[in-house]
């Protein structure tokens, strides 16, 4: 008892402190932010006028709050209002405390409608002409139903929950009824470990948890559970954190032809399911007539009162409207204990389950059994409400998944983030403890990771769904992006840094969104459709930043938060890491559980965008990549964006780069449509093929992506010598003067594709991936810029290091020490482009050498006439750097375009470019946002109603302009008057 007490005092002192922070937050919106402002972040509803109000269950009384416009096709802003809201109801003249409180019970583009409470329908009157606003609320209805079960909890001494208290605070331990009789499941589908998990959990006495990692179907065997203790004659109280996990359950329930009754209000259910609940139910039941009529005479009365100005008519007509609410009230009650008393199984939200509800009718000990599903995700105090009404609990949820959502980050830090699930595992682990191990939403590489990430490694994925992908979906046709599982985006080097708004605590990464962006063109073009896609970001403001992107063309596509897609799932995932700086610093992605969330929603595709360099820096996200990179396909940002600046390259590299990116780009695209090209002496996959295997002993993945075997050899020496090999097998095709391409085979793994592509930037060797999926292979061709490479009898590091420039062999030797400690993943790509600039300038300067040499020998003039050799080269340098200014000047801005501006053309006044008509658009040549962002700046400090609206009108109105004019010429004759007594004087 002594644990359980001091378990209440620490859970009510954390509880203040999450409720103190949660007020303080509202307040600071409040008190510091202007109204307007409030209404841009879609908390509030300005300029509302009420169009209807009647009576509804219970005596709420449900007003209907249009905009305040003459035009009938006015609507609401954009905000963030929704069903089950709680929301403040204030006048427009008034600033301080709200009018009444109510719940959000619906809201369309023009219309959004609020239930208030009995104790507001006396006192509220709400005038048709006058304007409101709404404003959304801290909610502390929870607060106090919670802080009520666990005052109720420190106070319970003996009862029928008294054993399972004493287990769950263990002071004493877990009990099982032992073997029962044969079970008969309800869902014959069920696997081996579900069927072990519901007899397990029907077998013990007080308390049993189903662990249930992402797709493994939790929810089914939860029905199975509660399906098999009705077939017993329990009572059966389901609860859940969440109104979505709730409903779910009651759907399940109901195929079944289960008498469920789902709690709470209508406006928080989905709408296929309101009529399971307690205000459906009523409406069906033999009172519902009689309780029709008394509403109806409660809403004549109530119009008759609005009707009359004396005081004490309308004290009058209250009295009888009071009457008639306590007759409503009473039959009401009478309907309801029937009505809860018919249904076997009755469902709630945590909070929901207070007996401050329905459940107060009930008789004391009424239910046998509660069971918690996404326990994991509640506040163990909030789960209290439900286990005091029973004597046996069954907890369900993955603790492995986001924890309960809390404000306070001292409350968090000292336990309050803990769930019951998560304690109740640590302190007895397998004795309570029954996990499910088969998955049946995730592709076979998807699941791996979590699998041996989270799960020790003991999940399985079912036949069914082991190796499915995108391309098997009716209408997705086979592309590079449908027929891989995984997919790696990695900036690293690229200068996509993150960015961060003073008045947002949020951070964003404009460059991953758009290469976001242009995987869902990829997905989409290849027929796979928008709503089966989900663009997942752990920062809102990247959140906003790709609905802002995204949502006009994709309506359909989902933009959330991690927390805000935990418990769905999607054919794709796309995830935003967003965070790129050169400190390392990965804030709160290294929550391993959140991770879990992101990568666990996706069936058959999920994409990583993310700067390897700056996520390598945590362990678990290190992980994360490299099992990316093993398993998946790796490409980074250079191959889709050819406008991105390298770190620390000069502009020179940055244009030779951008030239190759083209021709790569070019070669891509036509081996796309033609094959591989076949140009002379070709050598074939076989012969490449017997190359590689004479050279390198280590066994090669297998490119179905099937569970790898434990190698024998460390992965960093095997990293090593695959590199050599391919390096040394590329080195004798170079050699060969009589071959001028080499295909590899399509046994490559997408790690060794990669090597090959790094060694041929080294060597200047064209490149091109062609095939699709298992097919994929790598051709190299020579170009005439390559130098013949001397024969040698052996090829070595040495001859390596001999064929390359001295500023190449120092670089690949710092890259050869790199990659020791590092996986190839992370391989500085900007080396490889500055390498070959290196090259080229080599070459440019011994043409010129070679010039200058054939100058002096034919130039007649004198040596006097002659200036030095220093002197013209740097006079050379500054003309053509004057002459390059000015060709760049009158030249379009836009980097692909070479239209001259000089005699038509137009000035950006956000990048002091110039730009032709074709690119003078600031969407079209890249300043899209800071245009809009200067077009709001102007908006909000000059009065326009709407962009494009063009400038307020300031000017006055006719009859006050006319009065004006008077007082002005009354005014001048007065003066006039003046001047001429005092001339006279």
């Amino acid at each position: 008892m002594q644990v359980m007490e001091e378990f209440v005092k620490t859970q009510l002192e954390l509880l203040q402190e999450e409720r103190a922070s949660e007020i303080e937050e509202t307040r600071a919106w409040q008190e510091n932010v202007s109204l307007k402002e409030l209404q841009r972040r879609g908390v509030c509803l300005l300029k509302l006028q009420v169009a209807n109000q009647r009576t509804g269950l219970y005596g709420r009384l449900l007003v209907t709050f249009t905009p305040r416009k003459y035009d009938a096709e006015a609507v609401l802003p954009t905000n963030s209002f929704g069903s089950g809201d709680i929301v403040g109801l204030y006048d427009s003249s008034a600033l301080k405390e709200p009018i009444a409180t109510g719940i959000v019970s619906g809201i369309t583009q023009k219309t959004v409608n609020v239930a208030f409470d009995e104790a507001h329908s006396d006192s509220l009157s709400l005038g048709s002409e006058a304007t409101y606003r709404l404003l959304k609320l801290a909610n502390d209805v929870t607060y106090k139903r919670i802080k009520k079960a666990l005052t109720a909890l420190s106070q319970y001494r003996c009862g029928p929950t008294s054993d399972l208290i004493d287990v769950l605070f263990c002071s004493s331990q877990p009990n099982s009824t032992g073997p029962t009789r044969p079970v008969e499941f309800f869902n014959p589908d069920l696997d081996s470990s579900q069927k072990e998990a519901v007899v397990f959990s029907l077998n013990q006495r007080e308390v049993a948890i189903i662990h249930g990692p992402p797709g493994t179907g939790k929810t089914t065997t939860v029905v199975e559970i509660v399906l098999q203790a009705v077939k017993q004659g329990l009572k059966v109280l389901c609860c859940a954190p969440s109104n979505v996990a709730v409903d779910n359950l009651v759907e399940r329930l109901a195929l079944y032809k289960e008498k469920v009754l789902r709690l709470g209000h209508p406006a928080r259910l989905l709408e296929s399911l309101q009529h399971h609940s307690l205000d459906a139910v009523l409406a069906r039941s033999d009172n519902a007539q009689l309780v029709a009529d008394i509403r109806k005479d409660i809403d004549l009365t109530f119009a008759k009162m609005r009707k009359l100005q004396n005081r004490d008519e309308k004290s009058g007509f209250k009295t009888e409207i009071r009457a008639l609410r306590k007759e409503l009230k009473e039959r009401e009650e009478a309907a309801m204990i029937e009505t809860l008393k018919t249904a076997n199984v009755i469902l709630a939200t945590n909070t929901g389950a207070s007996l401050d509800g329905p459940l107060k009718l009930l008789p004391e000990n009424y239910f046998d059994l509660v069971v918690i599903d996404e326990c994991a995700q509640a506040l163990e105090a909030s789960c209290w409400i439900a286990l005091l009404q029973a004597k046996k609990c069954i907890l369900a949820g993955d603790h492995k998944q986001l924890p309960p959502t809390i404000i306070s980050h001292k409350a968090a830090a000292k336990g309050l983030s803990l769930s019951l699930m998560e304690r109740i595992i640590e302190k007895y682990e397998d004795r309570v403890v029954k996990m499910l191990t088969v998955q049946y939403r995730m592709h076979d590489c998807i699941m791996q990771w979590a699998s041996h990430a989270l799960y020790g490694g003991k999940l399985e994925s079912h036949s069914s769904v082991a190796q499915h992908l995108l391309k098997d979906l009716p209408g997705v046709t086979t592309t590079d992006e449908t027929s891989i599982p995984l997919l790696l985006i990695d900036t690293a080097h690229c200068g996509l840094f993150e960015i961060d708004i003073e008045d947002e605590q949020s951070k964003g990464n404009p460059g991953e969104v758009r290469l976001v962006d242009l995987h869902v063109q990829a997905l989409t073009s290849a027929g796979l459709k928008s709503r089966d896609i989900a663009v997942i970001a752990p920062y809102n403001l990247q959140v906003d930043l790709l609905r802002q992107s995204l949502r006009q063309r994709y309506p359909d596509l989902e933009i959330k938060s991690v927390d805000g897609f935990q418990g769905r799932e999607k054919e794709a995932v796309i995830l935003s890491f967003v965070r790129s700086n050169a400190k390392g610093e990965v804030g709160f992605l290294a929550e391993e559980r959140r991770i879990n969330v992101a990568v666990t929603r996706a069936r058959r595709h999920v994409a990583v965008i993310c700067d390897s360099h700056t996520v390598g820096n945590n362990k678990f996200l290190k992980d994360l990549v490299t099992y990316f990179s093993e398993h998946g396909e790796v490409r980074t940002a250079f191959e889709y964006l050819d406008d991105i600046i390298p770190e620390k390259y000069s502009h020179d590299t940055e244009s030779a780069f951008k030239a190759e990116a083209n021709v790569k780009k070019d070669n891509n695209a036509k081996s796309k449509k033609t094959g591989t090209p076949k140009v002379g002496n070709q050598i074939s996959s076989s012969t490449a093929e017997s190359q590689l295997k004479g050279n390198n002993k280590t066994k090669m993945a297998d490119p179905a992506g099937n569970k790898k075997k434990n190698r024998s050899l460390d992965v960093q020496t095997e990293d090593t010598s695959n590199k050599d090999s391919l390096r040394k097998t590329i080195l004798e095709f170079i050699e060969d003067k009589n071959k001028t391409q080499l295909t590899f085979p399509s046994t490559l793994t997408s790690h060794e594709r990669l090597l090959v592509h790094q060694i041929a930037e080294e060597y200047g060797l064209q490149h091109v991936s062609t095939g699709e999926g298992m097919n994929r292979c790598i051709s190299l061709t020579k170009t005439k810029a390559i130098s013949a490479v001397p024969e040698s009898p052996t090829i070595d590091d040495s001859t390596v290091q001999k064929h390359l420039p001295c500023q190449t062999v120092e670089k690949t030797v710092k890259q050869k020490e790199v990659s020791r400690g590092v996986s190839s993943h992370n391989a500085d790509l900007k080396l490889l482009h500055m390498e070959r600039m290196q090259r080229e300038k080599a070459k440019l300067e011994e043409k010129r050498k070679k010039e200058a040499t054939e100058k002096k020998r034919t130039d007649s003039k004198s040596k006097n006439d002659i200036k030095p050799e220093a002197e013209n080269k740097d006079i050379d340098s500054f003309d053509a750097l004057i002459a390059a200014t000015v060709k760049a000047d009158n030249t379009c801005g836009f980097a692909k375009c070479k239209s001259s501006v000089v005699t038509v053309g137009d000035f950006c006044i956000h990048c002091n470019k110039r730009y032709c008509l074709s690119h003078h658009i600031p969407e079209v040549h890249g300043c899209g946002d800071r245009a809009k962002a200067k077009a709001r700046t102007r908006i909000s400090r000059e009065g326009v109603i709407y962009a494009g609206s063009g400038y307020k009108d300031h000017s006055i109105d006719p009859t006050k302009k006319a009065h004006l004019q008077r007082r002005l010429d009354k005014k001048i004759n007065e003066l006039s008057n003046q001047r001429k007594i005092k001339k006279e004087k």
